[in-house]
């Protein structure tokens, strides 16, 4: 193998921005990272939401005005039938007055 060619390798710190401090080996002697295994939800169980640029919120609108859009066609569709029969029943009424 050649000399002074390969990075150092040796004893490195890994600092999250929740405090967790992780020690290991690397060529970088210490790293800042955002999110650890301490503080992620995969692996802590609770339900975080990390919303970068409003994504989430915009998520939750959107899911939000889809239902509700869905629940106003149901309603349409409701009416709609409603008014159906009714244009039935006053049909019928009509050809029974005929017959008479």
């Amino acid at each position: 193998m050649k000399k002074n060619i390969h990075p150092n390798y040796g004893p490195a710190v890994i600092v999250c921005a929740c405090g967790n401090r992780v020690e290991t080996n690397s060529t970088v002697p210490e790293m800042q990272v955002e999110i650890c295994s301490a503080c992620h939800p995969f692996y802590t169980g609770q339900k975080k939401i990390v919303d970068t640029a409003g994504r989430v919120d915009r998520f939750t609108r959107r899911v939000e005005h889809a239902k509700t859009m869905q629940e106003n066609l149901k309603l349409k569709k409701e009416a709609e039938s409603k008014k159906k029969k009714k244009v039935k029943i006053e049909k019928k009424e009509v050809k029974s007055k005929k017959k008479k």
